[in-house]
């Protein structure tokens, strides 16, 4: 255990504690680190006017994206469960974009949803509608981000999809005897024996939602200077439009590598890490009531 020990006290154990420490510190990469106590929380508290901004953005994309991507990625495998024909070529489809970098992704879906050459409104110009702003729009770029995570569930797809061929194929033909349509099987077959693989993917996903990051970052910019070049002004890229994509992971990156408020950034990492852990707890908790272990399925 040795390699694994190293590696773990490197890159987790040492810069958690590191960031505990500097939380209660002034520290800005140029000067020795300063002890300022509880400042820096209180300031993120009680001071800090983009704070609750960024939080209703971060539990707006967790307890929207995270929700309809468990579903889509659900729907998706049971689909792929019954084909027939073509199995393997569908799977594939599907899961591709999973594979794409979330930087070239996002680049890609930035172009595709641009409001003056892209595709997508170009198409809907023709058939006679006319396309959102998407990234250009406070109140479409949140939903574009949620596109852009639909398209790419194939890691959750297929988990899904394992766990749908795994449920007994027995229990199906006893619940179909016993006179249970499609759907009364999905509801008290197919959702029960799976359910342990729903409470992981749910975890997994508010856990990314609460630290949802890159996408944002990138779509911000890009958009941001999509925006710069048409209107011929220079447009502010952080949470770009009008703070809409303004998470709490984007806000406290940008404190501590653009403002170089590195102790204040790390008061709001270690309040992130507090909240993830207690969500997750409480998630897991309150799972009793509904996850099936699959001995007491069978």
């Amino acid at each position: 255990m040795s390699p694994w020990l190293v590696g773990f006290s490197v890159f987790f154990g040492y810069p958690l504690v590191m960031s505990v420490y500097l939380s209660f510190n002034h520290y800005d990469l140029l000067s020795s680190p300063r002890w300022v106590g509880l400042a820096n929380y209180r300031y993120l508290f009680t001071v800090d006017p983009q704070v609750w901004t960024a939080v209703k953005n971060t539990l707006w994309i967790t307890g929207v994206a995270v929700p309809l991507q468990v579903l889509f990625a659900f729907g998706i495998a049971l689909m792929l469960a019954r084909a027939r024909r073509g199995v393997g070529v569908f799977r594939t489809i599907f899961y591709i974009p999973a594979l794409a970098p979330p930087v070239a992704a996002t680049l890609g879906f930035v172009y595709i949803l641009n409001p003056a050459t892209g595709p997508v409104n170009t198409i809907l110009g023709k058939l006679g509608i006319h396309g959102p702003l998407w990234f250009q729009d406070p109140s479409w770029a949140k939903p574009s981000l949620v596109a852009l995570g639909l398209w790419g569930v194939g890691n959750t797809m297929v988990i899904f999809l394992a766990a749908v061929l795994d449920v007994p194929r027995h229990l199906h033909e006893s619940a179909e005897l016993d006179g249970a349509g499609p759907l009364q099987r999905l509801r008290w077959v197919t959702l029960p024996s799976i359910s342990p693989v729903i409470l992981f993917a749910v975890v997994l996903g508010v856990i990314q939602g609460l630290q949802y990051f890159t996408q944002a970052y990138v779509a911000a910019n890009v958009a941001s200077g999509q925006a710069s070049q048409a209107a011929d002004v220079t447009a502010a890229s952080l949470g770009y439009p009008l703070d809409s994509t303004l998470f709490y992971p984007v806000l406290f990156y940008q404190h501590g590598f653009s403002d170089f408020q590195m102790g204040y950034a790390s008061a709001m990492a270690m309040v992130l890490l507090v909240v993830s852990f207690a969500v997750t707890l409480v998630i897991v908790v309150n799972s009793r009531r509904w996850v099936h272990s699959v001995a007491a399925v069978r």
